[in-house]
């Protein structure tokens, strides 16, 4: 998947057509749908790829996955309204030339009706489809945990990226929620919502290490959430990612929050510069995501100077050193 290029105006297009005939951007949830679409339900899928092409010769994998139980099933609505923002300074600014984004969706496998949704590798407005297909449940079990770790099981497993196999060049994940992961991918779920001959459990620890050797993971944990800044789902999370844990005091700052993410993981900008971005494309989101990114802003910089040899002000390859 992944061809194709990303056009604002058929968004727009799209956006008035909905508007003039009253249908909602989630028409499959908002339709009473009570399972996963079945272009986003991962049962017996192979691989979801971006690969690259004539027409994107060096692909950037992005992966966006939103916990969609309680409070949080707002976020892809939130997310889906900005994405012109989140295209617009990946693209015009340069951060990625050929990014290509998949979104999906996150319940609770002991409860849920559809606790994974995954959609594909989109260059174009398809990802807008697929945003639009996932269901927006709203279930969860209540217990401060939902599956995240199931998803990264399939993001480690069944994704297949050019960037990294090709490149060696991580791809990133987003994993947007306010809830921890369950300590195991337990096998019976990867067989009965996968289709994986998975014999036993596997720790969730073991299945971070495998996906961060092919992505960048960050989780985002939004303001208005359930457990916004719990220390108990902070802590989980810092112990498993590290300094990839973002706080944010504004939801509708998301897709700016990623954007500058990725620019900085591109070694595209410096934060300043990212911070230069928004102002100029009118976005009132600046402080928030100066907030959210100091800390890894700020370890990224310690990273770059270390790798300096003595004082000569570059490193030996005359760039800043990606984690």
């Amino acid at each position: 998947m992944g061809s194709g290029r990303w056009s604002t105006d058929v968004f727009d297009a799209a956006a008035r057509y909905r508007a003039a005939r009253g249908v909602s951007a989630f028409a499959y949830s908002d339709g009473g749908a009570t399972a996963v679409h079945p272009s986003l339900d991962p049962y017996g899928v192979t691989r979801r790829e971006s690969r690259d092409s004539d027409e994107h010769p060096e692909s950037v994998a992005i992966a966006v996955l939103f916990d969609v139980t309680g409070s949080m099933r707002t976020v892809p609505r939130a997310l889906q309204a900005r994405l012109p923002e989140l295209l617009g300074l990946l693209l015009r600014k340069g951060y990625v030339t050929h990014p290509q984004i998949l979104f999906g969706a996150i319940g609770d496998a002991t409860c849920d009706w559809a606790p994974l949704q995954i959609g594909q590798f989109e260059s174009d407005n398809r990802m807008d489809d697929d945003l639009g297909r996932i269901l927006l449940e709203g279930g969860g079990g209540g217990q401060k945990t939902e599956s995240y770790e199931l998803a990264m099981y399939f993001m480690a497993r069944h994704t297949s990226i050019d960037c990294q196999e090709r490149r060696g060049r991580r791809g990133y994940l987003f994993l947007i929620g306010d809830e921890m992961p369950y300590a195991r991918v337990k096998a019976p779920e990867v067989r009965r919502l996968i289709g994986d001959e998975m014999v036993e459990d596997l720790p969730v620890e073991a299945i971070v290490a495998e996906l961060t050797r092919k992505y960048d993971v960050y989780y985002i944990l939004p303001h208005g959430s359930s457990y916004v800044g719990d220390h108990e789902v902070l802590g989980r999370w810092r112990r498993l990612l590290g300094q990839n844990v973002i706080q944010l005091d504004d939801l509708d700052a998301a897709c700016e929050t990623i954007a500058l993410t990725v620019g900085l993981g591109e070694d595209a900008i410096d934060l300043g510069e990212g911070l230069d971005h928004l102002r100029e494309y009118g976005s009132r989101s600046g402080a928030s995501v100066s907030r959210a990114l100091a800390t890894i802003a700020a370890d990224r910089a310690m990273v770059a100077v270390s790798a300096v040899p003595g004082d000569l002000g570059t490193g030996a390859s005359g760039g800043i050193v990606r984690l």
